[in-house]
This record gives structure tokens, sequence and C-alpha cells, in this order.
């Protein structure tokens, strides 16, 4: 039975590989398709990319991951123009910048103090300088798009400040300095995770407004969310008082959880829609979600997956967005290995092949870059040779820029760039 569905998920991925390379793992025992859910063996071939294929690379600001803080605007330039230009050499095609971290922002706004991340404080900008239009120019100058990446929740990764104390802390127009009553804590002995509140109204408000605001002043080309919903650590009743307060069609904790979500991402949609039709655009919207929405021993629509689960966990109903098409493009992110256990990356792109068949949502495999030092040197390679056999599959994004370019740049990142630099010559 376990091989009827592997075979039914490779006919719906636009390819059954009876021939091909079988990929090994580091004992020299053929990878399984689904670890110790499925036990066939993983081929791949050699499929030239198409003219179209999307190649995006996530560069993040949050504790300066990818990108320094800056005293000026001309050091803030000098580096932004580096970056372009290491990522169109190597062959990327668009952006993926993250523009606001925690209830900030890397542009003048009404809505947002200054980012921390650029200047070193909150509300402190560089002058009379903008960043965000200095790079969206920049990008489409040499030919790459520009999505503008949100976190649209967190207020704090962890902290172990105390919740006012640290709200206190906050630049006075920070939003939820302004709002504390719209502020959820999730315990952790490590410290405690801080994110707006999904369930009240003036939050979904608020963020639709933050969109707004720069689809009105920025030519993106695409407005980007990343997996930060609920919290990973599952919430217990810490928003209770809410949920009395804003459920008027009487559902379950979880489901109203989940219809949290599906509000801001539908409102964010139609936001997007108005835009486009008004200013006569083309701005896209995607979704960068955790990679299992859920396992199969969870539900008969799940993946052959073993682990943590978006819908029950992150109550992010990433596979019904893309059926009714709340996004335009969905970015699962898969950092795993081909042979996981538990999370194998086949079974995993098989899985949102089918989930996107039939749709008109455009399918970018997520990858995890900054796993190239410790797994095997030709992983990362091998898992774009996988993507380019399915025709669902239209290109994948990589986190981060920094696992290619600089210190942390990693020998399995630098492989891959070399067969990109090869294929893509191939390709012209």
């Amino acid at each position: 039975m376990k091989n009827f569905f592997a075979a039914v998920i490779f006919v719906l991925s636009g390819i059954l590989p009876l021939s091909g390379e079988v990929l090994y793992d580091a004992s020299g025992r053929p990878v399984r398709y689904a670890g110790i859910c499925n036990s066939s063996p993983v081929k791949v071939i050699d499929c030239t990319p198409s003219r179209d294929e999307f190649r995006g690379i996530w560069v993040a600001v949050v504790e300066n991951i990818d990108f320094p803080k800056h005293k000026n605007a001309a050091a803030f330039q000098q580096s932004f123009r580096t970056v372009v230009r290491n990522i169109r050499n190597a062959g990327f095609t668009a952006l993926i910048f993250q523009i606001r971290a925690n209830c900030d922002a890397f542009y003048p706004s009404a809505y947002a103090p200054w980012s921390r991340w650029l200047s070193g404080k909150e509300g402190v900008g560089l002058g009379g300088f903008d960043p965000l239009r200095f790079m969206v120019d920049e990008c489409h100058r040499a030919g790459l798009e520009f999505h503008a990446w949100f976190n649209p929740y967190r207020v704090a990764g962890k902290t172990s400040v105390p919740v006012k104390k640290y709200l206190s802390s906050l630049a006075p127009g920070n939003f939820a300095r302004r709002n504390p009553g719209c502020v959820l804590v999730k315990k952790h002995p490590d410290g405690n995770q801080l994110f707006l509140d999904p369930g009240m109204p003036q939050v979904v408000e608020h963020i639709t407004q933050v969109v707004r605001e720069v689809l009105e002043k920025y030519p993106v080309d695409a407005i980007h969310f990343d997996d930060y919903f609920y919290p990973y650590e599952k919430l217990d009743k810490e928003d209770i008082q809410t949920f009395r307060r804003f459920n008027p069609q009487k559902l379950s904790l979880d489901n109203w959880r989940r219809s949290n979500t599906e509000k801001l991402i539908l409102q964010v949609k139609l936001t997007i829609t108005r835009h486009n039709i008004l200013r006569k655009r083309k701005v896209r919207f995607g979704v960068s979600p955790f990679g299992i929405w859920g396992n199969r021993q969870s539900t008969s629509a799940g993946s052959l997956t073993k682990g943590k689960e978006s819908f029950f966990t992150l109550f992010a109903d990433t596979r019904k967005w893309v059926k009714l098409h709340y996004v335009d493009y969905i970015v699962p992110q898969i950092y795993w290995p081909f042979d996981h256990d538990v999370a194998a990356y086949a079974a995993l792109t098989d899985w949102w092949c089918s989930v996107v068949q039939g749709t008109k949502v455009k399918l970018y495999i997520g990858i995890g870059a900054y796993n190239g030092g410790k797994w095997q040197i030709d992983e990362l390679k091998n898992q774009v040779r996988y993507n380019r056999m399915r025709r669902q599959v239209s290109g994948a994004a990589f986190f981060s820029y920094r696992s290619f370019f600089g210190k942390e740049r990693n020998r399995g990142a630098l492989r891959l760039l070399e067969f990109f630099r090869q294929t893509l010559q191939k390709g012209r």
C-alpha cells in the first residue's frame, strides 16, 4: 500500500522515474523515498532548467543574520550593491528581503518604527534615506525581482525581560507598545516569545495596513510571508480571552485559530488584488510555510511524514490556501535531506506537487542551504535536480544569503553555485 501511494504521487508529479541515478546515503545504502514511511529508492535524472525557473534567495535582517547594521546611507548602499552583484552573478533571479522582522520597518512608515536591525536602535533611520526605495530600484536595474518579506506577527523571538518592561523599551510608534492588549506571550524556559494575537481583529487590520502602505509606496514584485503564524511551541490557553470574545461562529479553539490565520491571508490577498486592478500591477502574494502540512497518520490528505504539523501546531491550513488560491505562490520549507527518517525531501516535494496540481499557484521549494556544510556535498545540488524533474515545481528559494557568500558559506552551497553555472550555461 505504501508503494502504491508513492507511485500515485510520482504520476501526479508528472514523471515516473523508472530509470535514472539512484541516490545513496553516507553509509552507501540507497536513499529511501520517505524514510521509515516508504523504502522505495530515490532516483534523479538531469533536466535542463526552464527559462523561467525561479531561483530566489532569502536575506534575513533579524539578528542581522544576512545583512549588517549601518551608520549611514552610503554604507548601506555599498553593502546592498554587493548583495545584488553576488546573487545576480550566481544565477539567482529574485531577492526575498526581510523588511519587517519585529513589528518594525526598513522604510519610513506611518505604522511601524525604523527597525533596530537597520541602524542598531529601533526608531532610528539613516537620515532622509529610504532603504526600500533604493533596494527595489537596484534589484530592478539588475534584472532581479524584489519580494518584500514580512514577519506579520512577531514582537520578540525570545526574551527574558518581563513583558511590560520589554514593551516599554520599544519605540513609541511600535504597534505592540501602543497596544499591549494585542500581545500574546508564550512562556518558554529559554525566554518568552511575544507575538501579536492573530485572533484580534485589530491585529488583522494593522497588518493589512502595513502591507497596503508598501504596495502604494513601492513597486515591489511580491509580498512574502514566512512560516511564523502561531508559535512552534504549541499554545495552551494563552489566548482564551480572545477566543471567548471574538468567536461568533462558536468554533472549537483549534478551528478558531486556523480561521484567524486564514482571515489574515485572505485579507492580504484581497488587498493585493484590489491594488493590482486599480494600479494595473501584477504584484504577487507568496507564503513560505513549514514544510509539513500534516502527516498521513493524522489525516488522509497528509504526506508520508511523521514530523511536526503546521495544520495542528501553527494553525496554518496552507493546503487550503493553495486550493482556494489565497496565494499566488507557495514556498514550503523542506529543510531536510533525502535520507531523513520522518521528513524525507523526495516524499515532501512530491506531496506539495500534488497539492498545487490543477491550481494556478506556483510551487517553489524552500531549501535549507545552511545545512550544506553538514550534509553530503551533493545534497543541495541533488535537491535542485529532483525539483527539475517535476513539472509542478517552478523553482526554489534558498535560506539564506550567508550560506553562499562571505564567512558563512559552506561547501554544499558552493557546489550548488557551480551546478547553477554549468546548467544555466547549457540552457542558454
